[in-house]
């Protein structure tokens, strides 16, 4: 399936794939309907960076704007609470509810961020983004210990919706609902023994939330409560990471997306130059699908939306030539980010 002397990005395929994805999914993705907002994350971000982000018609382009808004969860009617406001994650779990149950409706984080990032992908202005309520869905889902809950209906919490709050309060220019302190304070007590960070105090340190971690102290200007030392041996650990491609935690296999997760945290301390850019390029190439696009976790096995897209929001980050540069601490690509900073311009001269 793969041709592993492949030097060349097959950017034509891929733009196909990701344009298969947001017109039909296939059976294998089933079990992944109620999330169904992260795919279309992962096909149009990674149209985004291909610089293909006019491959998706003017008339897609609006049906998906649409449908986005119509995942939007509003404040109650009756009483006005707006704990449960957010994005949900599929059509299929947008269903009115009686009043006993009506807080199963409610936003999730991953998908909120998902959302806010595609729209900002496709342009929208966020004119119709409910910000408020949002902001205050965001708040509601805040533990005592500093991190946060995906959902209002019952869900785990640890550092992965930490950065998902984080960017949505970024997105939305409104940090009201995000406790700053008591997030710093949860994240440096998932600091680890060596330096990389966890999903939860006490676990086991990985680059997918030691990502997480770091881009939220980032986006939150709390990079200076790690010390030099700690800045100096997250570095190292990071950097350790590397085989060819990157692993996410030591004796593990590399993996397509820590490409991504590993080199945007890299980038975000100013050390990714310390790694070896072709060793990187040539593993993420080796998982290269040059008939049909995509890009897999491993060589010669299936391709998926998210592994493409990380691939190449990797390979971004090292500057191969023909992709878009990405933005490390949001995920998004420069492009995106430069329209939301205009957003929040307006947005401060009509307040």
């Amino acid at each position: 399936m793969n041709n592993k002397e492949t030097a060349e990005l097959a950017h034509r395929q891929h733009v196909k794939y990701f344009m298969r994805f947001l017109n039909i999914l296939p059976s294998s993705l089933s079990s992944h309907d109620t999330t169904r907002v992260t795919i279309a994350y992962f096909s149009v971000a990674g149209l985004d960076v291909l610089g293909a982000i006019a491959s998706i018609s003017l008339e897609l382009r609006s049906r998906i704007i649409e449908w986005l808004y119509l995942l939007q969860v509003h404040p109650n009617k009756e009483n006005g609470d707006m704990s449960t406001c957010g994005f949900q994650g599929s059509s299929t779990i947008n269903i009115d509810l009686d009043s006993a149950n009506s807080h199963y409706r409610c936003g999730h984080l991953a998908m909120t961020y998902t959302g806010l990032c595609s729209l900002l992908a496709l342009g929208d202005d966020l004119s119709r983004i409910n910000r408020k309520a949002i902001i205050n869905g965001v708040k509601a889902l805040q533990t005592e210990e500093g991190n946060f809950s995906a959902t209002l209906s019952g869900c785990e919490s640890d550092m992965r919706f930490v950065y998902c709050a984080a960017c949505i309060s970024y997105i939305l220019n409104d940090w009201s609902g995000f406790n700053i302190e008591k997030a710093t304070e949860y994240i440096i007590k998932c600091i680890g023994y060596d330096y990389g960070i966890a999903q939860c105090p006490e676990l086991e340190s990985h680059g997918g939330t030691t990502y997480c971690a770091l881009a939220t102290l980032s986006l939150t200007n709390q990079l200076d409560k790690l010390s030099e030392h700690q800045l100096d041996r997250l570095r190292r650990w990071l950097v350790f990471r590397q085989v060819d491609g990157f692993q996410g935690r030591p004796n593990k296999p590399v993996d397509t997306c820590y490409s991504f997760w590993v080199g945007a945290s890299l980038k975000m301390l100013d050390a990714l130059h310390l790694t070896n850019y072709s060793s990187n390029r040539k593993y993420v190439y080796e998982t290269q699908d040059c008939v049909v696009g995509g890009f897999s976790k491993w060589p010669d096995t299936c391709t998926d939306p998210m592994h493409t897209y990380l691939g190449l929001a990797g390979l971004s980050l090292i500057g191969v030539n023909s992709l878009l540069e990405i933005e490390p601490t949001l995920n998004i690509t420069k492009r995106a980010h430069e329209h939301l900073k205009y957003l929040h311009e307006k947005w401060v001269s009509e307040a």
